[in-house]
C-alpha cells in the first residue's frame, strides 16, 4: 500500500507512521519493504538448500549465484551483478544485519516514497555503490598496476541500506511533513548516525581481523570476501543526490508525484548507465 499524497497538495502532507506504541508491522502496509525481505532471504535460502554454507560460503559460491566482481563485471560485460549481488549475502549473520536495517528504514522510507519509490531506491543506490566499487577497482588497477583478476567479490544489500538512509536523512529534512519537526529532527539524528556507525565499522574492517580474530571467520570469511566501504559510501551518496529531487514534489498531488518520482529515477539509471559505460572504456 502507497501512502503517497492525493488530491490538493495544499490540503493533504506525506504522513510519517503514527507513533502509539505499537509499531505498524503490517506487511500489507509495507509491500515494498517487505518483498525485498522476501527476495533476500529466499535468495539466502535456495543458497543453503543447494549445498552452500550458511556461515562460510565460498567466493565460487557466491560468484553462482550473483554475487559482484570487478574482473567479470568489466571484462566480461556482466553487468547485471550490479544488481544481482545486492541479493546475495557472505553466510546468515550478514543478512540477518542487512535484513534488520532493511526492515527498520523500510517502514520509515515506504510511507514517504511509495512502494515503487522504495524499490526503485533499493536498486539504483544498491547499483551505484557496486558501480562504485567497480569503477574504485580499475582505477586502483590502473593506478598500482595491479590486475583486475586479483580483486575480490562483492556481495549484500548494505549499499542500497545506505542508500535509503542517506535519502531518507534529505527527506526528514522536509518541515511539511506531518509530524512534529522535533519528531523529524530525532528520526533524522538517528538515521544519520546509524549511516556514521556502519561506515566505521565497515573501515575497520579494512584492518586484518581475519588474522587477529580468527574465530570470526566462522561466521563471516573476511579472507577471502571483502567488506567494501566505496559500496557504502556510493550508495550512500547517491541517495543524498536523489533527496533533492524528490522532496519538493512530496506535497504535490498524486498524479504528478509518480510522474516526478519516475523522471528523478529515470535520470539516475541514465546517469548509472553513463558511468558504466566511462568505467568500460577506461581499460
Amino acid at each position: 500500500m502507497s501512502s503517497l499524497p492525493q488530491g490538493d497538495p495544499d490540503q493533504e502532507k506525506p504522513a510519517l507512521p503514527e507513533d502509539n506504541g505499537a509499531r505498524d508491522w503490517d506487511p500489507r502496509n509495507y509491500p515494498a519493504t517487505y518483498l525485498l525481505l522476501a527476495i533476500n532471504i529466499g535468495i539466502f535460502l535456495w543458497m543453503k538448500h543447494s549445498g552452500v554454507s550458511a556461515t562460510s560460503p565460498t567466493p565460487e559460491d557466491l560468484l553462482r549465484f550473483g554475487a559482484g566482481s570487478t574482473p567479470l563485471e568489466v571484462l566480461n560485460q556482466e553487468w547485471y551483478r550490479l544488481v544481482t549481488a545486492m541479493f546475495v549475502h557472505v553466510g546468515i549473520l550478514h543478512l540477518a544485519g542487512n535484513m534488520w536495517c532493511l526492515w527498520n528504514l523500510g517502514l520509515l522510507g515506504e510511507p514517504l516514497l511509495g512502494t515503487f519509490g522504495l524499490l526503485a531506491t533499493y536498486v539504483l543506490t544498491g547499483a551505484a555503490g557496486n558501480l562504485l566499487s567497480a569503477g574504485w577497482d580499475v582505477f586502483e588497477s590502473l593506478w598500482y598496476h595491479r590486475p583486475l583478476e586479483s580483486f575480490g567479490v562483492l556481495a549484500g544489500a548494505s549499499g542500497a541500506v545506505f542508500g535509503i538512509s542517506g535519502l531518507l536523512i534529505v527527506l526528514l529534512s522536509n518541515r511539511r511533513l506531518r509530524a512534529p519537526w522535533s519528531e523529524l529532527r530525532e528520526m533524522r539524528r538517528a538515521v544519520i548516525i546509524f549511516a556514521f556507525l556502519n561506515l566505521v565499522i565497515g573501515a575497520a574492517t579494512m584492518l586484518p581481523l581475519s588474522q587477529m580474530f580468527p574465530q570470526i571467520n566462522k561466521f563471516i570469511p573476511l579472507d577471502t570476501v571483502r567488506i567494501d566501504n566505496s559500496a557504502h559510501l556510493g550508495g550512500f551518496g547517491f541517495g543524498l543526490l536523489l533527496g533533492p529531487g524528490l522532496v519538493p514534489q512530496m506535497t504535490s498531488g498524486r498524479v504528478l508525484y509518480l510522474a516526478r518520482q519516475r523522471l528523478v529515477f529515470g535520470s539516475a539509471a541514465f546517469v548509472l548507465v553513463l558511468f558504466g559505460y566511462w568505467i568500460s572504456n577506461l581499460r
